[in-house]
């Protein structure tokens, strides 16, 4: 996409901005969040300039989380300056991997010392608050060189870090070589999760979600909407919404450069799909599932309708069920997908 075509995105986005204030005039927004690529490959203005059009069109709480999604690299201290003094103050930087031969595998053009730069540039900007994303089970990856990794990011100071496992999806470049990829197996991965769990806790950042870590107070807000099935306004180009419990998302592209921003909405969930939904994203916080919320949400008690399902699991060690919240246990959270499977009625 060329400089031309970049900005006439941009136009397009914020004509979508101001054409949506009036349908959310009694909102209040407390998390804005840019993300879904690389936002800072835009021009400094044109990033600053999109932050300026949401608050001039929607009720900004004066103490909104403001994220950001950053590639090591794409950025100067100027950038990161301008961009604090616009008004974002949480910056999420893709770390990946603190060691070379790592980050080359993965197909990444920046070093561990552009991270280590970028994070440092962050914080003499003004940013306080700075996320870092790490990725584990990588092609030779062991676990000494991802605990190098994460006692490397714990030691730029940050107050948050996402540890996800290496998927190799269908289409991708390393499902081409799948066959003759050194990965980690899976012990070692699980082993490799569990280290992330103890040292970060060393340093400070508690698990909250399955793939999530912070500092006491420094949880994403924003993604805490999905995970805690709020509502959320999804602007731009394959941006998905949740609103009045419809989802509708722009997924036309052409159309969506040449300014028509009409929507394609998926059907309704049903009761029981919107109860599954709610279990199935709740369960991957640390705190798990509060029943009473669950029972004023949809008119049933948690336990009449999971409490049979999920009694196997519980008495496996796997599930924490108390009178209050149901949650996993760190055993369970390695094999979360396949007990949610199991339990929920998702097809």
């Amino acid at each position: 996409m060329g400089e031309d075509d970049v900005r006439a995105y941009c136009r397009t986005l914020q004509k979508q901005i101001r054409d949506q204030a009036d349908a959310f005039a009694d909102y209040k927004v407390d998390t804005v969040y840019f993300g879904g690529g690389t936002p800072t490959y835009l021009p400094s203005e044109l990033l600053c300039s999109l932050l300026a059009e949401i608050f001039a069109c929607f009720d900004v709480t004066a103490e909104a989380e403001i994220t950001s999604e950053c590639n090591p690299a794409t950025v100067d201290e100027a950038y990161l300056t301008a961009m604090r003094q616009a008004g974002f103050n949480r910056l999420s930087i893709g770390a990946q991997s603190l060691h070379d031969g790592e980050l080359q595998l993965l197909g990444r053009a920046h070093t561990a010392q552009d991270f280590r730069a970028t994070a440092k540039m962050a914080r003499a900007a003004g940013f306080e608050n700075i996320s870092a994303d790490l990725m584990y089970g990588i092609p030779g990856q062991t676990r000494e060189s991802f605990a190098a990794s994460l006692r490397g990011i714990c030691a730029l100071g940050v107050q948050h870090v996402s540890a996800y496992a290496l998927k190799i999806e269908q289409g991708t470049p390393f499902y081409k070589m799948r066959r003759t990829l050194d990965l980690p197996d899976e012990d070692t991965v699980a082993d490799m999760y569990e280290d992330a769990v103890a040292i970060l806790a060393e340093h400070g950042l508690l698990r909250y979600e399955i793939s999530n870590f912070a500092r006491v107070g420094y949880e994403s807000r924003h993604n805490l909407k999905y995970w805690e099935y709020g509502e959320y306004l999804g602007l731009g180009a394959a941006a998905h919404s949740f609103i009045g419990g419809r989802r509708y998302c722009y997924d036309d592209i052409r159309a969506y450069m040449q300014g028509e921003t009409v929507a394609s909405y998926a059907d309704p969930d049903t009761p029981t799909e919107a109860q599954d939904e709610y279990v199935m994203v709740g369960l991957r916080l640390e705190k798990g599932i509060d029943k009473a919320a669950f029972a004023a949400r949809f008119g049933r008690a948690f336990d009449a309708v999971y409490g049979a399902r999920l009694a196997p699991y519980v008495r496996a060690g796997f599930v924490q069920d108390g009178p209050e919240r149901c949650c996993f246990t760190t055993k369970g959270f390695l094999v979360s997908n396949t007990i949610l499977s199991d339990v929920l009625d998702f097809d």
